[in-house]
């Protein structure tokens, strides 16, 4: 579960929040610079990180001088194009935050303790959101924080169903020590929402070459701060709670 924020700032040293932005997009062409209420989706994320207090610095990594030019107006710093090999549609994040920390530390001499992921496709997460997870982090002195949402009862493992022989059958067949038709009795599970926020010790990601330490918490977030851009119905409907939201502040 997440934890109660603390009563008192837990500050984390050196903390680097890279917002990874590559120009090719299979979904939404030039989904990282798309306009979501007028506005390109990047600029999001680079005022979430921003105004973050617990965030040193912003970075975008991307291959596209475009990006990073629209990355650079929304104040964050993009000091490198990302190499070609790094900005695949195959290409998995853990090597593009490795060679952020990598040039950084050689042409700036600055060593990050702590990676924060910041998707743009998450333009809902908010800077209280991170300091909340970079919070929950130093508390626990966890190695890996990252954004959940709970999962609905209708889509837990067991409650749903697959085909056999053309009949259905229990996707989890093994008994379970609860009735799968009472949702008041089925186990509370979390899926990742994105994730909005990776929070993550920078020795894991070069000791276990891995974003997910030994000690992983999860930071939950709601439905509506979790929209997370994919196809067009996603824009239109992050614009909608953009616009619920000011109505509401």
């Amino acid at each position: 579960m997440q934890l109660a924020a603390p009563e008192t700032d837990h500050v984390l040293n050196r903390v680097l929040g890279l917002i990874p932005a590559r120009g090719g997009s299979t979904g939404i062409p030039r989904k990282n610079i798309a306009l979501l209420a007028g506005r390109p989706l990047l600029a999001y994320t680079c005022e979430a990180a921003l105004a973050s207090r617990q965030v040193t610095r912003v970075l975008v990594s991307t291959d596209d001088e475009e990006i990073a030019a629209v990355g650079r107006a929304y104040g964050a710093e993009v000091p490198f194009h990302r190499p070609t090999e790094l900005a695949r549609a195959d290409t998995p994040s853990l090597p593009v935050v490795q060679h952020a920390v990598h040039w950084l530390i050689e042409h700036d001499g600055w060593d990050p303790d702590v990676v924060v992921l910041l998707q743009p496709t998450s333009p809902l997460r908010r800077a209280r959101h991170i300091d909340e997870a970079l919070d929950c982090m130093a508390q626990a002195d966890a190695d890996t924080v990252v954004s959940v949402v709970p999962v609905p009862h209708r889509f837990s493992p067991y409650a749903v169903l697959r085909m056999r022989d053309g009949y259905l059958v229990n996707f989890c067949e093994d008994p379970v020590p609860f009735d799968r038709f009472r949702r008041q009795e089925m186990p509370p599970l979390y899926a990742r929402n994105g994730p909005a926020i990776l929070a993550t010790r920078t020795r894991v990601l070069f000791e276990s070459q891995s974003f997910f330490g030994r000690r992983v918490l999860p930071y939950v977030m709601s439905d509506e701060d979790s929209v997370d851009i994919d196809a067009r119905f996603d824009l239109g409907l992050a614009e909608w709670l953009l616009s619920q939201r000011r109505e509401h502040s």
